[in-house]
């Protein structure tokens, strides 16, 4: 019956295909996670009337991630050849779409967690450091446990923005859904693969999000 309706299917190579973009998103969103975090942190802290108020810090870290969250994915891809190359040797695989996912993800969820801290309650922050709360103690114990509602949402977006990022990068040979769509499906005119490709894809976002919205949940203590 399947065979019938897809014909044009490898099954293995789907299955194959699949792990890989589950592959690049889950590392990807790991690393973009803990960069995004601390770039989001270092953001808020040294933005003025914060506790590491620095103009030029604020400066620097505000413009790195405008610059890169602004870059078009398939443009940063591009950019990064060389560096990647030079990193990893090879310009194709799933890890090596990992710095161009990675730097392309780590300051758009940045900017996130900035916008998810500035919600926070001024007073909760102010009580905080009249009890003498040293800044690390502040960070993960208000600043973290207050937002995490914000900073897990943030991070469903991100992972499900990756997963795009992820069927980009397999135009050039990243491998996962995206090279198996574009190479097996839409080069040779194959319109089954390509439909089937997408909808794992689909399957896959809805799954990032079933998890990230019971995760939400979770955390809401409202």
């Amino acid at each position: 019956m399947i065979e019938n309706l897809f014909p044009n299917v490898d099954w293995t190579k789907m299955l194959e295909a699949t792990v890989e973009t589950l592959y690049m998103t889950a590392v990807s969103t790991f690393f973009t996670l803990i960069i995004g975090l601390g770039l989001g942190i270092i953001l808020f802290l040294s933005s003025p009337g914060q506790l590491w108020s620095n103009k030029l810090v604020n400066i620097i870290s505000g413009a790195f991630v405008n610059v890169f969250r602004s870059i078009p994915f398939i443009i940063l891809i591009i950019l990064l050849i060389p560096f990647t190359k030079f990193l990893l040797g090879t310009i194709r695989g799933p890890d090596a779409a990992m710095p161009a996912l990675i730097i392309g993800a780590a300051p758009f969820y940045a900017r996130m967690v900035l916008i998810a801290l500035q919600e926070i309650d001024k007073g909760v922050i102010e009580a905080s450091k009249s009890m003498g709360a040293k800044t690390k103690t502040i960070i993960f114990k208000v600043l973290i446990p207050e937002s995490m509602p914000a900073l897990v949402s943030g991070i469903t977006v991100t992972a499900i923005a990756l997963v795009g990022y992820t069927a980009m990068a397999g135009i050039i040979g990243a491998g996962g859904l995206g090279t198996l769509a574009y190479l097996d499906g839409f080069q040779r005119s194959r319109e089954d693969v390509t439909l089937v490709a997408t909808i794992f894809i689909l399957i896959i976002v809805f799954i990032i999000q079933f998890i990230g919205d019971f995760a939400v949940r979770k955390f809401d203590k409202r």
